[in-house]
């Protein structure tokens, strides 16, 4: 593979709908960087984009560590030379859903990872997306576009704020051609239902969106012209309601 192929950082990498883009934008041609907090799960994911033929680093972070991803981001131009996309995938959500149960401190957590993160990413990445006009993809949520009760009051609040977030990247960074998509899945079958306060069977999965539709959702944004800009994308399930 060419060292000046594109070069893909991706957040919440190891596991989900993270690793599914991984794989689907290493089989079209980007060199991926994955980030994640377990250096297992990243380096699986390595292993198998590297079996599959595409070209694969790990990068392990807390991304709301803001030291640890500055750390990473400065790792990852120090050995690629580059970034031409970001897909923000690293996500928080909690089983106490409601006003009545909520922890501060965890309603804190759960806002850092979903919402303050992406932007520190942006702001460390800024720069050479400008240099490549490159792309922003920030995973959000059904509840991102349209209030979903069973969300909660942390993560519906974190995944709304993330389209103004777009918005205003889109609005302010378009004289440099970086672009921005606000992905909005529905129901998805991966480790993140293990979040829910009742986590859905076997036959509640089945009808679900998989990582890798989602994958696909990914894919083609970054496909996308540099004139093109799809500023948001929303995919559910046909059995989501």
């Amino acid at each position: 593979m060419s060292d000046d192929a594109r070069v893909l950082w991706i957040t919440g990498g190891g596991t989900g709908m993270g690793r599914a883009a991984a794989r689907t934008a290493a089989a079209a041609g980007w060199r991926v960087a994955v980030s994640g907090r377990r250096r297992e799960a990243l380096d699986a994911v390595v292993a198998e984009v590297r079996s599959d033929g595409g070209d694969a680093i790990a990068l392990p972070v807390d991304v709301t560590d803001r030291r640890a991803l500055a750390a990473a981001h400065t790792e990852l131009v120090d050995r690629r030379g580059r970034i031409d996309g970001l897909v923000l995938a690293a996500g928080l959500n909690d089983p106490a859903r409601r006003w009545a149960d909520q922890d501060l401190a965890r309603f804190t957590q759960i806002v850092d990872t979903n919402l303050t993160a992406v932007v520190a990413a942006v702001d460390l990445a800024l720069p050479e997306l400008r240099w490549a006009a490159g792309v922003v993809v920030v995973v959000s949520s059904y509840s991102g576009w349209q209030f979903s009760p069973g969300a909660g009051v942390a993560y519906s609040a974190s995944k709304t704020a993330l389209g103004s977030i777009v918005r205003t990247l889109n609005d302010q960074e378009a004289e440099h051609g970086v672009r921005a998509c606000h992905l909005c899945p529905g129901d998805v079958d991966s480790d993140f239902l293990a979040m829910r306060p009742v986590v859905p069977d076997a036959d509640a999965r089945a009808v679900m969106l998989t990582p890798e539709d989602v994958a696909a959702a990914v894919q083609f944004v970054l496909d996308a012209p540099g004139h093109v800009r799809v500023d948001e994308l929303v995919i559910s399930p046909v059995s989501q309601r």
